[in-house]
């Protein structure tokens, strides 16, 4: 596989977000490696985001929009990785931004490695962040093995057709289950030292922490692991948090 054999698809999913996305085109129009397809799976959005999506058109080269009214953002990502036609693809927020290297280096990384999940670094304002370690599985799931689903994380699409799309059971942590079931399925992880962007934290996850760590559980114990465990992991994170909890509740 050369290099320009490898075509990567950004994918965002959007819902009235006119006065965060201009920073994402931004940072898309940056990348010095413009082989790339930005695909837009919107909710149905009533202010200026189908507008400014749609003008990003100008500057760059291939801009995919798909509006409708969905079930959230893994109905919507699915959508777009249904659209997209890249070898692999990487989830980019419409908060989020990348580095001007960012698609030039996730090819450069699955072209060499052929790897299913390629993971690199992700700067959360606060840190940078990578994988886990230790690599301990039943503490940190998914992040054993990856730094997180988006910003830093480009997926083989065909995996989706071994292990299916994301559910919609989960509101938060549905890439959660599909990247263990993809691993547990045998997915092929590559690590790499660059970072890809930087990833606003403050999603629904932030928002509604107590049902983060819910879906988180739920996941855990779907894949395998102890619920005993689990559960005291639970309490744990419930009472190590509970005062961002209470603040999401009032």
């Amino acid at each position: 596989m050369s290099g320009d054999d490898v075509l990567l698809s950004v994918v965002t999913a959007t819902y009235n977000v006119e006065e965060k996305i201009p920073s994402l085109i931004s940072s898309l129009a940056r990348q010095s490696d413009q082989k790339f397809e930005w695909v837009v799976a919107d909710g149905g959005s009533n202010d200026s985001t189908l507008e400014l999506v749609n003008n990003a058109a100008s500057v760059l080269e291939n801009v995919k929009i798909d509006s409708r009214p969905d079930c959230g953002i893994y109905d919507a990502l699915n959508r777009a990785v249904k659209i997209a036609e890249g070898d692999y693809y990487l989830v980019v927020g419409a908060d989020d931004e990348l580095t001007p290297g960012a698609v030039e280096s996730f090819r450069k990384a699955c072209k060499e490695s052929e790897a299913d999940f390629v993971t690199a670094l992700i700067d959360t304002g606060r840190n940078i962040k990578g994988v886990r370690r230790p690599g301990w599985r039943w503490l940190y799931g998914p992040f054993a093995y990856v730094s997180g689903h988006a910003v830093g994380l480009a997926i083989r699409r065909s995996l989706h057709d071994r292990f299916g799309f994301y559910s919609l059971d989960y509101h938060i942590a549905s890439d959660q289950l599909f990247i263990l079931r993809a691993v547990d399925g045998g997915a092929v992880v590559s690590r790499h030292d660059f970072v890809a962007g930087r990833f606003d934290p403050g999603g629904t996850s932030a928002q509604d922490l107590l049902a983060t760590l819910m879906e988180g559980f739920r996941v855990q114990v779907t894949v395998g692991e102890s619920p005993l465990i689990q559960f005291g992991l639970l309490g744990l994170r419930i009472l190590k948090n509970l005062g961002r909890i209470k603040a999401n509740l009032r």
